[in-house]
């Protein structure tokens, strides 16, 4: 079963060591990465929501979901949306149906509104990750037509 769940002193070292495969991370930055943007995020008026994926008691992913992002080049339907700004499964668990269900949770929790109200959530990806936008595709995400910084933009209404 797929939870999400905080990250906490005592499993941010797993965390922050799963990776995707080789060719996979021009797609995702690292989690020590993204957990520091969500710093970034925080002390500038945004609400980053960073979640541990996991599988039972094994992590084997990491979602980040913002809301409000300020300071960067936006899609147009950015302003109080939520965004799934981040989202990886590690190497050695995908092909077993974690991201699908990852995504279930993902959708539930941004479906709470936990910051504010929103009308969509948006994510962004690169044309040649197709896994991606399949995923997303089949949660009822649509491209908006809009590309910023060479990735696509993908929106569905809440």
């Amino acid at each position: 079963m797929i939870t999400l769940r905080k990250i906490t002193l005592e499993n941010r070292r797993a965390i922050f060591n799963l990776e995707v495969t080789e060719d996979q991370r021009r797609f995702v930055a690292s989690n020590l990465s993204s957990v520091a943007s969500c710093y970034v995020l925080a002390t500038n008026g945004g609400h980053p929501f960073p979640f541990a994926i996991y599988a039972d008691e094994e992590p084997v992913g990491f979602v980040m979901i913002t809301y409000q992002i300020t300071g960067y080049d936006l899609p147009a339907i950015a302003d109080d949306s939520y965004c799934i700004l981040r989202l990886m499964i590690d190497h050695r668990y995908q092909n077993r149906g974690y991201g699908r269900e990852a995504m279930e949770k993902i959708m539930a929790f941004i479906r709470t509104r936990p910051a504010g109200p929103a009308r969509y959530c948006w994510i962004s990806y690169k044309d040649e990750n197709v896994h991606a936008k399949k995923l997303y595709e089949s949660f009822g995400f649509r491209d908006s037509g809009e590309v910023l910084h060479g990735e696509k933009i993908t929106m569905l209404e809440l």
